[in-house]
């Protein structure tokens, strides 16, 4: 029951944007400001004294139900009404993801985060893991999926039908997951190629000839190549996850000797993280130099980022030897020249696997790893298995990881406990390739050991 006349006015009018098929943030943030909790009656029950007939057990109970629907916010009855509607789940979907762009752009957002988070947490409930459908696409799947499939894949962009076809094809699973009142609409989207061992390099997997059928015989190995959600709005709610999990069995089932599960992951943000370690580096030289502290470079506390050999034959192969050499690798970086000449690679190669081990390995945000696709794959229990070098030449790989690709595997007995170690220890369970590669790459928070693996 709605308790005031403007509750019902925004009820009405949720209903009329859902028919029109927009969302207003005019609307949202009505709905934030008129149906919020209600603070009143909760400072009440919080203020008023408890007598000793209402500490039985039972009055115990109902002051707390009473507690907990004064902190449910009004709108939360109207997000229910909305999703019984027909298309309203799918309308929910679009004003949370409204909701998060409003969030970007406000700076006293206290009100929108309780606002989206509500609505998280009712989708959460709606996207369940037991009430999504998973479908395999195929190459005679309707168009308007395939044509959604080809528009969705934000890891590797398809240039043609020719791509796409070669993606949906043999040696190669492409599987969705739906819900029932988004029936054609993908919520997350799993590429995945059948091989015989665990790739290095994309261009093999994106490439590669299409073929008309598969040897069953030569697939023991399954590459997550790209996963995609596809709704905004479904942002932190566990998709990925369960599809993993769902196609890890499908595979199983169809292909009985496959004992191989790995991705083959992009690296987003290494290079701008790295650039911003060189201007680290770069400022506290300055700011050594203005003080006459007769330190030469950065702080002694800071970790190597290149070796002074290494910084010299940057600058000799640059042609810019009267210039900093870390400015010099920077320019190189952020233009990404260096990927043009042969020997300015060779010489990049040893300190950008370093670095990017130590971004993936030891580089935190709140105990957790800081690479957003790492994170994801840690906590699915998988792990940080093997970097690769010139894995990704493209454009798209230069720029966000100088063309580095990481595999996260899966090893299916290990993968319960390598997801608890992390949630609740923040340990990331790593090859030796990849501790040895961190602990090179210096700092005070290198960790010590040998892998478990």
């Amino acid at each position: 029951m709605w308790h005031c006349k403007s509750s019902c006015f925004l009820q009405k009018r949720a209903v009329v944007f859902r028919q029109e098929g927009c969302v207003s943030s005019l609307v949202t943030r009505a709905m934030c400001a008129v149906c919020y909790a209600n603070f009143s009656s909760f400072s009440h029950f919080v203020r008023k004294p408890t007598s000793n007939k209402e500490k039985s057990e039972g009055a115990l109970l109902k002051a707390e139900e009473r507690l907990q629907a004064a902190l449910v916010p009004r709108y939360h009855d109207l997000f229910v009404q909305i999703g019984r509607l027909e298309g309203g789940v799918k309308h929910l979907v679009d004003m949370r993801a409204d909701t998060l762009d409003l969030l970007s752009s406000v700076k006293d957002s206290a009100e929108l985060r309780s606002f989206s988070s509500c609505l998280r947490e009712m989708l959460s409930h709606w996207f369940s893991a037991g009430l999504l459908h998973l479908q395999r696409i195929t190459w005679e799947s309707s168009c308007d999926i395939l044509q959604k499939i080809s528009e969705y894949e934000a890891v590797h962009p398809m240039r043609n039908w020719s791509d796409l076809k070669r993606r949906v094809g043999p040696y190669r699973r492409c599987f969705i997951f739906t819900h029932s009142t988004m029936p054609r609409e993908p919520m997350v989207v799993l590429h995945t190629a059948l091989t015989n061992q665990i790739s290095d390099n994309i261009q093999t997997i994106v490439s590669t000839p299409i073929l008309d059928e598969e040897d069953v015989d030569n697939i023991n190995t399954a590459i997550f190549y790209s996963i995609t959600s596809t709704q905004k709005g479904l942002q932190g709610v566990e998709l990925g996850n369960y599809l993993i999990k769902r196609v890890v069995r499908e595979l199983q089932a169809e292909f009985p000797k496959m004992t191989q599960f790995s991705s083959l992951s992009p690296i987003p943000g290494f290079r701008d993280w790295l650039v911003g370690e060189i201007n680290k580096v770069l400022g506290s030289t300055e700011s050594s130099s203005s003080e006459d502290s007769g330190v030469d470079g950065p702080s002694s506390t800071a970790p190597t980022l290149l070796t002074s050999a290494e910084l010299q034959k940057v600058a000799e192969i640059a042609g810019k030897e009267d210039v900093s050499p870390l400015v010099t690798l920077k320019k190189l970086l952020q233009t990404n020249q260096w990927m043009g000449a042969e020997s300015m690679v060779e010489v990049l190669k040893d300190p950008l696997m370093r670095l990017c081990a130590r971004y993936l390995y030891l580089e935190k945000r709140r105990g957790y790893a800081v690479n957003p696709v790492a994170n994801f794959h840690l906590r699915n229990g998988a792990v940080l298995w093997r970097l690769n070098w010139q894995a990704d030449t493209g454009p798209r790989g230069i720029s966000q990881s100088c063309g580095v690709m990481v595999n996260y595997r899966y090893f299916l007995g290990d993968t319960m406990r390598n997801s608890q170690r992390y949630m609740e220890e923040q340990h990331i369970e790593a090859s030796q390739q990849v501790i040895d590669l961190a602990q090179a790459a210096g700092g005070a928070d290198s960790p010590a050991g040998k892998s478990n693996l």
